[in-house]
């Protein structure tokens, strides 16, 4: 059971994301708040598994939540929904703590997805927001590191390419024919030539290297 908890301001979206969790099985919504505030009262004492984050919140905003809660629960897996698209909040949010972004028109379908793909460990993002990652680092890539790009293999590169176009676990197993299991051997083998802990970080210096 995935537990997940909702920080929205708007009643109607809100309950509208707690009714699809709760509506689907494997899916629990453990809390539902309109603001920041409120969440961080609770969350001490809440399990939970992953965080739906709005930006745009009454109070503190959603970013400044995100450094707030990851002070108390560095293990967090915080995803951002919001109507917000502009680099500036996908950077800063990402910077903050982040594991994954998407926009409020994601079909519930691919929300449900995307809040799997957190729990698992995975950096989900629309693949509007993902090329937007990519462009701003490969517009800011400077020094390529050879001694890493030679610590990579080749399917390691592969994988990190797909994840670079914003796929997921599944689509990339599917797209170079391995079983989910081995992606995430790759992904951990990825992160631990790349000395990084997240996947937005490892797509982040594989482009700022020229690895990928």
């Amino acid at each position: 059971m995935i537990k997940v908890a909702i920080i929205e301001d708007n009643t109607t979206i809100r309950e509208g994301l707690g009714a699809l969790i709760n509506g689907t099985g494997g899916y629990s919504c453990v809390g539902s708040y309109p603001d920041c505030e409120s969440f961080l009262a609770k969350l001490e004492t809440l399990s939970v598994d992953v965080i739906l984050m709005d930006i745009g919140l009454p109070g503190m905003s959603g970013i400044d939540g995100i450094s707030r809660a990851k002070k108390i629960k560095p293990e967090l897996n915080i995803l951002m929904l919001t109507v917000y698209e502009d680099n500036q909040s996908v950077f800063k949010a990402l910077c903050a703590g982040a594991c994954g972004y998407l926009v409020k028109k994601t079909p519930p379908s691919r929300l449900l997805e995307a809040i799997k793909d957190a729990y698992e460990g995975g950096a989900p993002m629309s693949s509007l927001i993902a090329r937007q990652v990519i462009t701003v680092f490969q517009q800011n890539s400077n020094t390529i590191s050879v001694e890493e790009s030679m610590d990579l293999s080749a399917r390691e590169k592969e994988v990190l390419n797909s994840l670079a176009e914003g796929n997921n676990y599944q689509e990339i197993a599917d797209r170079l024919f391995i079983s989910v299991d081995t992606v995430r051997h790759h992904i951990r083998n990825i992160y631990r030539k790349l000395h990084v802990h997240s996947q937005s970080e490892a797509v982040a210096k594989a482009i700022r290297r020229g690895l990928i």
